[in-house]
């Protein structure tokens, strides 16, 4: 068995191209149905809030210290990016936004066997839909699209539930000396960082697998 342990955020853009690059990598790996993929917490902005009538290039501005201009040229080279990996990205659309209520139903679905399923959906809410998701209301749409019991997850935004394990997916990634995403850490012995080709993630499996 082959563990991949991903450190992601929905709201990266980079997370979401480095899925369909692995993805790809994965459909070309001769013992795929031999890997165990686990996707773990982490906040790009733990602080986030939505702000009514800013936009995402106006938060990244802000947030750098760069010019509006600065934030959309480089909006405009990430979106070029998912294309190459089979994906449209409307980031005009988007919004700051807090993801740690998001990360709690990852967690959620993860005991539903439904993962995988969850950070898709949110990644494509987020980047080809532009919705808020940080908003509960957002959220238990999107949970009930992908078969999350609808009272599990009026449970879990309403109260604290998973809250801990985010925290300690976390705090797991510092120890790991994960400090940026995506983080693809395989058996916890090799590590692939960033977006990378496909090509880089299936070298990383063959490796893993020879040992």
């Amino acid at each position: 068995m082959i563990t991949v342990e991903i450190w992601s955020d929905v709201v990266c853009p980079f997370c979401y191209i480095g899925k369909r690059n692995f993805e790809a990598a994965l459909n070309r790996f001769e013992q795929k149905d031999g890997v165990k993929i686990i996707w773990k917490s982490f906040e790009l902005d733990p602080g986030a809030v939505f702000k009514p009538g800013v936009s995402i290039h106006e938060s990244l501005a802000a947030k750098y210290g760069q010019t509006v201009e600065w934030a959309k040229q480089a909006a405009a080279q990430v979106s070029a990016m998912a294309v190459g990996a089979g994906l449209k990205f409307a980031i005009d659309r988007t919004a700051g936004a807090n993801t740690f209520n998001a990360h709690r139903l990852v967690h959620l679905a993860a005991k539903h066997g439904l993962q995988d399923k969850a950070e898709e959906r949110f990644f494509a809410a987020y980047f080809t839909e532009g919705k808020q998701i940080g908003d509960k209301a957002v959220l238990a749409e999107l949970a009930g699209e992908i078969g999350l019991p609808p009272d599990e997850t009026a449970a879990l935004l309403d109260g604290d539930r998973y809250a801990r394990e985010v925290r300690d997916d976390e705090q797991e990634g510092r120890v790991l000396g994960i400090n940026a995403v995506p983080s693809f850490i395989i058996n916890r012995k090799y590590a692939v960082r960033g977006a990378q080709p496909p090509d880089a993630f299936l070298k990383a499996l063959e490796t893993a697998a020879k040992d």
